[in-house]
């Protein structure tokens, strides 16, 4: 904590800005200009109500129409649970936090709130790496997709994945796991009244890193790299067989069709990577560099984490032309009429 002595104008001692100015064990407050703090809450909001809205609707599309009940569809609502929470329960008291730079909503909700946060983004992350799985046996094995990916393999995955994600949450929060090792030092720098992070120990830093980003991203990159391959190949084998039978424009639309895969696979990886790999290299080497990280760029990095939650029902579902359709139906009020659930959506 920075115990910085400040003097106004005419040389009288300025008492630092605190969260609680009553408690001398109080964090070091950052004031905002309003006009900044009123641009944050804006930006933060209009974040989460669209995050919550996006995810909504694919919860409903695949809730709603029969069409969408298989195990693909079921994985992507998994993810989009997990999304929506992190819109409607994760973001509002972070935006609080970032924007106020202090939380006053308590020690226990501060464990409660950062418990939900990692479980909930790691539920998403792991969800993603699920799907990818999934898309695996679809293109590479598609003569044993519906032997492996039944539905009840698909609800034990879902299972795993929350399971997972429930225990690495609240137990490195309530086990205090994050700070093992490290304890002093974390008490004696960091800990203070006003504050709710999640400090990092080196063991910490690397296993929950590893286990929450790092392995299911590396699995991520394998699959949709094999996956890439694989559909290329079946393209090229396919255009090479049947290439007498093909009219110039039947040849060209398959092209397009691979060019389209392709950057379907780009967007899919590049979207996760971007988002979230600046916080999870920045929650890896934090402990090793003495803790020289900023809090300001940690919690940008978080935000922009965050965002991939607002992003996949954009890349998972807008992508695919039936949810598109679904939702002018669920938008225009057509799931109220009788029978849409059996609306054929292709």
């Amino acid at each position: 904590m920075d115990n910085t002595i400040n003097f106004d104008q005419n040389g009288i001692l300025e008492k630092p800005p605190l969260c609680f100015d009553s408690l001398n064990s109080s964090c070091l407050k950052l004031n905002y200009p309003l006009e900044f703090r009123v641009l944050l809450y804006m930006l933060f909001s209009v974040s989460s109500v669209l995050t919550v809205i996006g995810n909504l609707l694919v919860i409903v599309t695949v809730i709603h129409f029969k069409q969408l009940h298989t195990p693909t569809n079921y994985l992507i609502l998994s993810l989009a649970v997990a999304d929506l929470l992190v819109g409607g329960v994760v973001m509002p008291p972070s935006m609080i936090r970032s924007v106020e730079t202090c939380w006053y909503l308590g020690n226990l909700f501060c464990k409660i709130h950062s418990s939900l946060d990692v479980t909930v983004c790691t539920a998403s992350i792991l969800n993603l790496c699920i799907i990818s799985l999934d898309r695996y046996y679809a293109v590479c094995h598609p003569l044993l997709y519906h032997s492996k990916m039944t539905p009840n393999t698909t609800k034990v995955m879902i299972a795993v994945c929350w399971s997972i994600s429930v225990v690495v949450g609240f137990g490195m929060i309530f086990l205090e796991l994050n700070i093992l090792g490290n304890e002093d030092f974390y008490y004696n720098n960091f800990a203070c009244e006003g504050a709710c992070m999640v400090f990092q120990a080196k063991v910490g830093g690397v296993v929950f890193s590893a286990l929450c980003f790092y392995i299911p991203a590396v699995i991520i990159l394998s699959v949709y790299v094999k996956i890439l391959h694989t559909a290329q190949r079946q393209a090229r084998a396919i255009h090479s067989t049947n290439a007498h039978m093909k009219t110039a424009e039947e040849r060209a639309n398959m092209s397009k069709s691979e060019k389209k895969a392709t950057k379907t696979l780009a967007i899919i990886m590049g979207v996760f990577l971007s988002f979230w790999v600046p916080f999870f290299l920045c929650n890896a080497i934090d402990p090793f560099t003495g803790y020289s990280v900023p809090p300001l760029l940690f919690d940008v990095f978080l935000w922009v984490g965050y965002f991939n939650s607002t992003c996949n029902p954009i890349v998972y579902a807008f992508f695919y032309s039936w949810f598109r359709h679904a939702f002018r139906v669920i938008l225009s009020g057509g799931i109220f009429q009788t029978n849409s659930s059996r609306t054929k959506l292709f």
